[in-house]
């Protein structure tokens, strides 16, 4: 959305400004991401940045910072397994939990016993989401996971093809609806007579 290859780069005001949404939202639940750098100095950095529904990225580390926020009436999402923020660690985007399941259990049981209210299960191994999902008493939210979860997401932007890469769990229905369109438009069979205002008749 703004321009960079990574989430790293996004700051605390951008995201501040994505929350603006929730004015608008009468039901639906808006969960914010933190942004790299707005959280992890300390648990006091952590709750001068969070606003309403926060999502911190990691686990065992970060279960502290989310009991501080959780016992100060912030809702905190957990967000394990990919973690796009940690992608200079990481080295590149690959599935998580296709060896050792041990780390990404911890983290899944970590969050939720500091008291997240749901946690984001990114791209891990789909054995070990419907585990993590079976077994830790949260909601969970698979992107990339399994069909065992609560709930699924998806970056609006790799949904449109605007991302560098494309997830292996992203369908192309959104790209092809914009393919027919175009080619409908260059095709000239659209817009229709369904399509366009015509004149109003004269009484």
């Amino acid at each position: 959305m703004h321009g960079f290859e990574t989430t790293v780069p996004v700051t605390l005001e951008m995201m501040i400004l994505q929350g603006r949404v929730m004015r608008g939202s009468a039901q639906a639940l808006v969960v914010v991401d933190m942004p790299f750098g707005s959280y992890e100095a300390s648990r006091k950095q952590a709750f001068q940045s969070a606003v309403g529904a926060a999502k911190l990225e990691g686990g065992v580390r970060m279960a502290e910072t989310v009991a501080f926020l959780a016992e100060r009436d912030i809702p905190v999402m957990g967000h394990i397994g990919l973690t796009p923020q940690s992608i200079n660690t990481l080295g590149s985007f690959r599935a998580q939990g296709r060896g050792s399941w041990e780390p990404i259990e911890s983290d899944a049981k970590a969050v939720a016993e500091a008291g997240a209210f749901s946690v984001v299960i990114e791209a891990v191994a789909e054995p070990l989401a419907r585990k993590i999902t079976e077994t830790i008493a949260i909601p969970t939210i698979g992107i990339g996971a399994s069909v065992a979860g609560d709930g699924r997401v998806l970056v609006l932007e790799d949904m449109m093809g605007l991302s560098p890469r494309t997830p292996k769990f992203v369908r192309p229905a959104i790209e092809a609806a914009v393919e027919a369109y175009a080619r409908d438009v260059r095709g000239r069979t659209f817009p229709g007579p369904e399509h366009v205002y015509g004149m109003k008749q004269r009484g």
